[in-house]
């Protein structure tokens, strides 16, 4: 196990909003953006899309992530190759993957549903990190908030994987 390296990563889905209620489905896309404990630097980003095998992007969910049908048609490739891709590049089981949220329980579930082992063993929910670190016992804060909270501006658009995860990388150099 590398403890010296992190590998931050955030998903995002195929989502929908109706009567004001948010779903969401397969994975869409995997943003990652590994962290060097030792030198405090991010080292290594990659942004994978996932061609969903049941879902299709909405509008919603377009405006929302910026993620097109025509993107998803050109760039994204089955969640198994994307997986390997993942392992290939920033390491499986030796590596620690750290989301904001429960993105590791998305991530099985969809993996378990397409017979695909799971990239990674080792996990950290940085949300309840934050939490605790910061004594905010129930209350929830979002990724950007906390973010700007510790005074660390936030870069790009929100709700792209590939963005989320870098900024989530900045943060956790400032939590691990």
């Amino acid at each position: 196990m590398n403890h010296n390296r992190v590998v931050c990563f955030d998903l995002e889905m195929c989502c929908w909003n109706e009567n004001g209620v948010g779903t969401t489905g397969e994975i869409i896309e995997v943003g990652l953006a590994e962290i060097d404990l030792v030198s405090g630097e991010i080292v290594k980003r990659a942004q994978y899309y996932v061609k969903p095998e049941h879902d299709e992007v909405s509008l919603f969910c377009s405006q929302l992530t910026g993620i097109t049908p025509r993107k998803i048609e050109k760039q994204g490739r089955p969640l198994a190759e994307v997986i390997k891709s993942m392992v290939k590049n920033f390491g499986g089981a030796n590596k620690i993957y750290a989301a904001w949220g429960r993105d590791d329980r998305v991530l099985r579930e969809e993996c378990q549903a397409k017979g695909i082992d799971m990239p990674f063993n080792e996990f950290i929910n940085l949300a309840t990190l934050y939490r605790i670190q910061n004594r905010l016992k129930d209350k929830r804060i979002g990724h950007k908030a906390a973010q700007e909270s510790k005074g660390i501006e936030w870069e790009g658009r929100q709700h792209s994987g590939y963005v989320d995860a870098y900024n989530l990388a900045k943060l956790a150099l400032t939590m691990l």
